[in-house]
């Protein structure tokens, strides 16, 4: 196969996980930049607490999608018969996923003159890229995660539940259905991305400082005004 459809597919799908849709959805709602809020993250999370629910609703399906193209990106540039489409298939997502973590069009110098990456946590294109193996994970992925964020209530730990769920699926779907086990990698692999990334909220987590969210959120505060 030429290295060039090779470089193509990874390079493609790096860029288009970049994309910084919620620095754009921020910008057109608020005339702000979403990096100069709250956590400074572009995912949809910040973005709902920059712009509102709308907001961070056309952030995560931009984002969901950015994941799921690229299987569209592998399937346009390399052919069915070729035996490195597996490989690429896991690859291209996980090349999207850095993509929104770490953007190029999201460059800038910090203050101590360093230059940065800025971008998300990477849920939302994890979600897409499991969709991009296999459509229906989504069907199982969303509920888990819904019910992580509403029951569990930690925004950090919806997030890595994406990757959980999606390696769970791909394990099973290899051991009993004869899918490729290098989806599994994929899986693996996304769960240490989307980890390295929420290192400060995993390191709040642990102090108990984290921010709750759903149903935790609503018993933190009932306690709170009964106090």
């Amino acid at each position: 196969m030429p290295v060039l459809q090779t470089v193509g597919v990874l390079l493609l799908s790096y860029l288009v996980g970049a994309i910084p849709v919620g620095w754009v959805v921020v910008k057109l709602f608020t005339g702000r930049d979403v990096r100069t809020i709250e956590s400074g993250r572009t995912g949809g999370t910040n973005v709902m607490r920059a712009a509102g629910l709308l907001a961070g609703v056309l952030t995560a399906v931009g984002d969901v999608t950015k994941g799921l193209a690229t299987s569209w990106i592998v399937a346009w540039l390399i052919p069915p018969d070729d035996p490195i489409k597996v490989w690429l298939q896991v690859a291209a997502p996980l090349l999207a996923i850095m993509g929104h973590n770490y953007s190029i069009y999201m460059l800038e110098r910090r203050a101590d003159g360093k230059l940065q990456l800025r971008g998300g946590a990477g849920g939302a294109p994890c979600f897409g890229g499991a969709m991009g193996l296999w459509a229906w994970s989504g069907a199982i992925i969303l509920p888990v995660g819904i019910l992580v964020f509403l029951l569990v209530g930690y925004a950090s730990l919806t997030t890595l539940s994406i990757a959980l769920t999606a390696t769970v699926i791909f394990a099973y779907l290899a051991v009993f259905w004869g899918m490729p086990w290098q989806f599994i990698l994929y899986g693996v692999v996304s769960m240490f991305l989307l980890i390295w990334a929420l290192r400060p909220n995993l390191a709040r987590l642990a102090q108990g400082t984290e921010r709750a969210v759903g149903l935790r959120a609503y018993l933190n505060k009932r306690r709170q005004q009964k106090a």
